[in-house]
């Protein structure tokens, strides 16, 4: 019901004014049991299905991808504070999205294959650093690689940056993060990847739980953490990458919804994982329509608007909750 109103919001609100009877009557007016007309000329009906409708679905999944990944993540390396972007999908795609920027300009088709490139390379990197010595690769080992090919990847852009500064206004649009649709291109684009990744991280919800009580014990319950690691690593590294690529780099979303939700139903990740998919899709929506509402004439960037809220809210839940995390 969560996700049900905060799309109906986002579908009511926008810059060009719609009466809000109108816009339902032409929403729920397509579904096959309720045939009436809206009323609304081809001027509105193309704003509600081409603009507002893309943007509403692009965020769902976006908010989506991030928070079960980020959710995923915490279970599968039993650390509260990893996020998505754990093992250096941001810095790869904020490099590979940079690149693009600086070669073909920031409205090219390209912009958004090159973050997923980059994303896909620098998770790929940590995966290949994690390895100690060709033996058995850890989370610890892991997360440290990822905080050193996270680096590495964040100096370069920085280099890159610095040697074109005529488009480092373009590259930090993007870094903050948005959400901008001109049809239904950019959710067709990444729906694929979003419904693998959910549908391999969803499935592996319960040997999250087996994996939550050490490696050790879950070895002895006949799991192998290092295939549950690898299988949900490539599952959240995709979905990641995929939402990144079309919405740039949108923070906190992948620690704080998990972590609400966590709060409401406890440490089980059969039901963190699917409550997290839909209220993370839910608070991106709502997060989006803030954006471009908030300011007259103009949109704020939604990187900022998830920080303004999730950093406060981070800082109460870490203020409260003293121990119960997995």
């Amino acid at each position: 019901m969560v996700l049900i109103g905060a799309a109906v919001v986002g579908v009511l609100i926008g810059p060009a004014r719609i009466d809000p009877g109108p816009v339902l009557a032409e929403v729920f007016g397509r579904l096959p049991v309720l045939d009436f007309d809206s009323g609304l000329d081809a001027r509105q009906t193309a704003i509600i299905w081409e603009l507002r409708m893309p943007r509403v679905v692009l965020g769902a999944l976006v908010g989506s991808m991030l928070s079960v990944a980020g959710a995923a993540y915490q279970g599968v390396f039993r650390n509260p504070l990893v996020d998505p972007y754990l093992l250096g999908v941001a810095a790869g795609a904020g490099l590979g999205a940079t690149v693009a920027i600086v070669s073909v300009g920031s409205g090219s088709a390209v912009v958004p294959l090159a973050a997923f490139a980059g994303g896909c390379t620098a998770v790929v990197a940590a995966y290949a650093l994690g390895t100690a010595s060709g033996g058995r690769r850890t989370g610890l080992h892991l997360i440290l690689a990822g905080v050193a090919v996270a680096s590495f990847f964040t100096a370069i852009q920085t280099f890159v940056q610095q040697r074109n500064t005529d488009v480092i206004r373009e590259v930090y649009s993007w870094l903050l993060g948005r959400l901008v649709t001109a049809g239904w291109g950019e959710v067709l684009s990444i729906l694929p990847y979003a419904v693998v990744s959910a549908v391999v991280l969803l499935a592996h919800r319960r040997l999250l739980d087996v994996l939550s009580v050490g490696e050790e014990e879950a070895r002895a319950l006949g799991v192998r953490p290092e295939r549950i690691r690898t299988a949900v690593v490539i599952a959240a590294t995709m979905g990641t990458a995929a939402a990144v690529s079309v919405s740039g780099l949108i923070g906190f979303v992948g620690i704080v919804v998990p972590h609400a939700v966590r709060l409401l139903v406890g440490v089980s990740y059969r039901a963190i994982l699917p409550l997290s998919l839909l209220v993370g899709a839910a608070f991106l929506v709502i997060a989006d329509v803030i954006a471009r509402t908030a300011m007259s004439g103009s949109e704020i960037p939604i990187g900022v608007v998830t920080a303004f809220i999730g950093g406060p809210f981070f800082l109460v839940v870490l203020r409260t909750s003293r121990a119960g995390f997995r």
